[in-house]
């Protein structure tokens, strides 16, 4: 039997503004996305915004349907986006931003298992890391270097 321990690391923003100019740019169009998510069951709206290494900037947000579980993330959406419309550029940053109709959400919102998955997949295939920025609508901002970090166990085409 062997033991091993795996761990992970995270960078703590206090605020926007400590943020590099170009991750304080993707926050401000992951806000204007979350804005127009469709969001009508769940009064929770998550904006996502993406840059890859040319420089475009991609944006999603959440798209609930009244079939539940039909709907999707705002993280999907934009690596979707990117991958259909940019499938040889390679994803350098993401930043995801939520807010509640409900109450504020002022502690950072981590991608949901499904799309930790899927940005592991692109992350994997582009053998490259993205770096993933996550807030809240206030509050500190968390950082990590890559996918690994969010999601260490990842279920991969190695193993088909």
């Amino acid at each position: 039997m062997k033991k091993i321990e795996i761990s992970t690391s995270l960078t703590i923003y206090d605020s926007v503004e400590e943020l590099p100019v170009d991750v304080q740019q993707l926050v401000k169009i992951a806000i204007e996305s979350r804005k127009t998510a469709y969001a009508p069951y769940s009064n929770f709206n998550v904006g996502a915004a993406l840059m890859l290494e040319n420089g475009k900037i991609i944006s999603g947000n959440n798209q609930e349907n009244a079939a539940y579980p039909s709907g999707i993330c705002a993280e999907r959406v934009a690596i979707w986006k990117a991958a259909s419309d940019y499938p040889d550029i390679k994803v350098n940053k993401l930043v995801i931003t939520a807010n509640s109709n409900l109450k504020m959400v002022d502690s950072p919102v981590s991608p949901c298992g499904a799309c930790r998955q899927t940005l592991f997949e692109y992350e994997s295939k582009q053998e490259q890391s993205i770096e993933v920025y996550f807030m809240g609508e206030t509050g500190k901002i968390f950082k990590t270097d890559s996918l690994k970090d969010l999601l260490p166990v990842a279920f991969s085409k190695l193993l088909l």
